[in-house]
């Protein structure tokens, strides 16, 4: 699905990502864990093209498709898609028409989508005017239900978000990343995810999103470089553990 071959990215004249290399497989959810400032944002930021993110090395290829240098909305229509922390408030604009715009099929129903995800009330507002941090995840999530991505980024999706939020946020995120958002009703859950070939690419700083996702590889990063791969569950109880430190003695 996607492969990162030695990324090398700066902002402005400092290096933030230092020859990154990674792969994730159809279907599989990789988890990045970090400190603050370690490069995660910087890393999808990147992946998704944002300006202001300049790759010096390396190459982005996504399902076959070099995109190393490719625009924004080519990696949105090729399949790629992303939930900000922090995503802008654009006044003027609803979300119902972002959510429309967003999606893959023109038969669309929107008030169902964001039933599911208790939007309904917030769909002739401004986009995120005035949202709360649960309230603007669930926005994300419904523009990414709408999309259906092939590569989900998640940035810090528990960031910001209070326990009943965090509960119906967490399971969204792991219906998108099994398959069943789209799915037919008739079709057992088993089967959904044997023919799923979604795949996520989640970062978190604090892991509470692993309660609620099936998470199969993970690594760390730190300083804009990767270390400690491993089953994301033993990452995690090592960070909690031992904290980011280890990771720093480890890479010394």
């Amino acid at each position: 699905m996607l492969t990162i071959e030695d990324l090398h990215v700066n902002i402005g004249d400092k290096e933030v990502l230092k020859g990154i290399n990674l792969e994730i497989k159809d279907g599989e959810t990789f988890i990045l864990f970090g400190p603050n400032g370690s490069g995660k944002t910087s890393l999808l930021m990147s992946l998704m093209g944002f300006a202001g993110y300049d790759i010096t090395k390396g190459k982005i290829t996504f399902k076959g498709e070099d995109i190393t240098y490719a625009p924004m909305y080519e990696r949105a229509r090729l399949g790629i898609g992303m939930s900000f922390q922090r995503p802008p408030t654009i006044h003027g604009l609803r979300t119902r028409h972002l959510v429309n715009m967003c999606a893959r099929d023109e038969d669309i129903d929107i008030e169902s989508l964001a039933s599911r995800v208790n939007f309904t009330d917030f769909l002739d507002r401004d986009i995120n005017d005035g949202f709360s941090g649960g309230e603007i995840k669930r926005s994300e999530l419904l523009q990414l239900m709408a999309q259906k991505p092939d590569l989900v980024l998640f940035d810090e999706p528990e960031s910001g978000v209070d326990l009943e939020n965090m509960q119906l946020i967490g399971k969204v995120c792991r219906q998108l990343l099994d398959g069943r958002i789209n799915a037919e009703p008739t079709r057992s859950l088993k089967e959904i995810r044997e023919q799923s070939s979604i795949a996520g690419l989640i970062i978190t700083h604090t892991g509470y999103i692993l309660d609620y996702v099936n998470a199969d590889r993970g690594q760390v990063l730190y300083n804009g470089n990767l270390c400690c791969q491993g089953r994301p569950r033993d990452i995690l109880e090592h960070i909690r553990s031992n904290g980011y430190q280890e990771c720093i003695r480890c890479m010394q």
